[in-house]
């Protein structure tokens, strides 16, 4: 079944606020292979990825019937140790093309004052059921 048009608008928060623990930054970095110091530049998807779990939920789109087609980030500011940061999943294009959902998202990820940190841009391409 194909998702539905009336979703470009929509947004879906995060369950929850994330804090930017050295712990986090130390499994992610390690998880990832980031050979840096500091927060890795892709550390975002994490909260992005729980706002897209939302949208997923709130919609009944099954995950495995989902491939990430894409991912950017573009930076306000860079990330720090001690961040609290929220995000919200906005879908802001929807398609159909043979046969499959291909979704546009947009993650706005914002600090503890409000200030938006980097946005995420995702695209998403459903499969829909077999």
């Amino acid at each position: 079944m194909p998702v539905d048009l009336s979703l470009v608008g929509r947004e879906f928060p995060a369950p929850a606020p994330l804090t930017i623990t050295p712990e986090r930054v130390g499994a992610f970095a390690a998880a990832v292979g980031h050979p840096g110091t500091g927060v890795p530049p892709t550390f975002p998807i994490v909260l992005a990825f729980d706002a897209m779990m939302a949208f997923l939920d709130a919609e009944e789109i099954d995950l495995h019937r989902i491939v990430h087609g894409e991912q950017r980030f573009a930076y306000a500011r860079p990330l720090a140790v001690g961040d609290e940061l929220t995000a919200t999943l906005t879908v802001t294009g929807l398609r159909q093309i043979g046969g499959a959902d291909i979704i546009a998202t947009a993650s706005e990820i914002t600090d503890a004052t409000g200030a938006v940190v980097c946005t995420g841009k995702a695209t998403l391409v459903h499969g829909g059921a077999s």
